[in-house]
C-alpha cells in the first residue's frame, strides 16, 4: 500500500508563525487551497457548518486561507478536507473501520494517518497526527456532523 505523505509537510498542515491567534492562541493553520470534486460543495459547507468545537479536546482553529470545504482543531492540527477524491488504496474489499457509524478508510503517513471517509456520497478526508491516538476519538468526535449531512452510499 502506497504511503500518504508527512503529516507536517503535506501542505495541508503547515503551522504558520505568529501571525493570526486563533483557539487557544495558535496561529492558522496554513492549508493548501482545496477545491472540493464536482457536486461537493453544498455538502461540504453543511458539514463545516455542523462540525464540532472541538475534537478529542482539541480546539478548533482558523485556517489559511479560510475555507468552507477544510477545517483543523489543535496543535498539532488534525485537519479534515471535504470533497476528496477517493484514494488510490482503495479497493471494493478494504478493510474499513466503522467508528459511530461511518466507515473509515485508513492510510498511513509520516507523522500520522489519514482516514477517509469512504461509505460517504461526497469523500470525507481527515489527517490525524500521532499526538491523537487512538484516533477513534478524533474520528468519533466527527461522526455525528458527517451522519448528519454527508449521504450514506453503498460501497462497490
Amino acid at each position: 500500500m502506497p504511503r500518504r505523505p508527512h503529516l507536517t509537510l503535506a501542505a495541508i498542515l503547515l503551522v504558520t508563525g505568529p501571525t493570526a491567534l486563533a483557539g487557544c492562541g495558535y496561529g492558522a493553520v496554513e492549508v493548501t487551497p482545496h477545491e472540493p470534486e464536482p457536486g461537493s460543495a453544498d455538502v461540504c459547507a453543511a458539514l463545516h457548518d455542523a462540525l464540532p468545537n472541538t475534537v478529542d479536546d482539541a480546539v478548533e482553529r482558523d485556517v489559511d486561507p479560510p475555507s468552507e470545504y477544510v477545517a483543523a482543531w489543535g496543535q498539532p492540527a488534525v485537519v479534515l478536507r471535504c470533497g476528496v477524491a477517493m484514494p488510490a488504496s482503495y479497493r471494493p474489499d478494504a478493510q474499513l473501520f466503522e467508528i459511530d457509524g461511518v466507515g473509515w478508510l485508513p492510510d498511513e503517513g509520516d507523522g500520522g494517518m489519514f482516514f477517509t471517509a469512504v461509505d460517504r456520497e461526497i469523500l470525507v478526508e481527515v489527517a490525524v497526527p500521532d499526538d491523537y491516538a487512538p484516533e477513534a476519538n478524533v474520528l468519533g468526535d466527527l461522526a455525528s456532523a458527517i451522519l448528519g449531512t454527508v449521504p450514506e452510499r453503498e460501497l462497490r
